[in-house]
């Protein structure tokens, strides 16, 4: 029998393997509408690393600086590494996020997510 956390795994393998099969109009090849199981994982990441300070796509610490496409774009910041970057080195008020606390691949899928959630 399968523990908790496998039966997890194993219900978004599924997921992933039906939505493979849905064709959806505009999306490409490689898209983030493709990869349901790297979009759940950054969003589980993103609530239990980020969502804290910044509730959807807010900001708790700075108002003005939440997760929005227009303001992350005013900041330079339009790509998931953009965002790595900012988990690294953080400006005042964010603590942060090295290697030991969020995997590299786990900081790219936290900036997808970001990027795919918050536009």
């Amino acid at each position: 029998m399968p523990t908790g956390k496998e039966a997890i795994t194993a219900a978004l393998v599924s997921a992933a393997l039906c939505l493979a099969g849905c064709k959806e109009e505009g999306v490409t090849k490689g898209s983030r509408a493709q990869a349901p199981v790297a979009t759940a994982r950054g969003e589980q990441l993103f609530r239990e690393r980020c969502a804290p300070c910044h509730p959807n796509g807010g900001n708790t610490i700075n108002p003005k600086k939440t997760l929005h496409g227009s303001v992350l774009a005013d900041y330079g910041i339009t790509t998931a590494a953009d965002i790595v970057k900012v988990l690294r080195h953080p400006g005042p008020g964010m603590p942060k996020f090295d290697q030991t606390t969020i995997p590299e691949q786990d900081a790219k899928l936290i900036g997808e997510y970001v990027l795919a959630t918050f536009r």
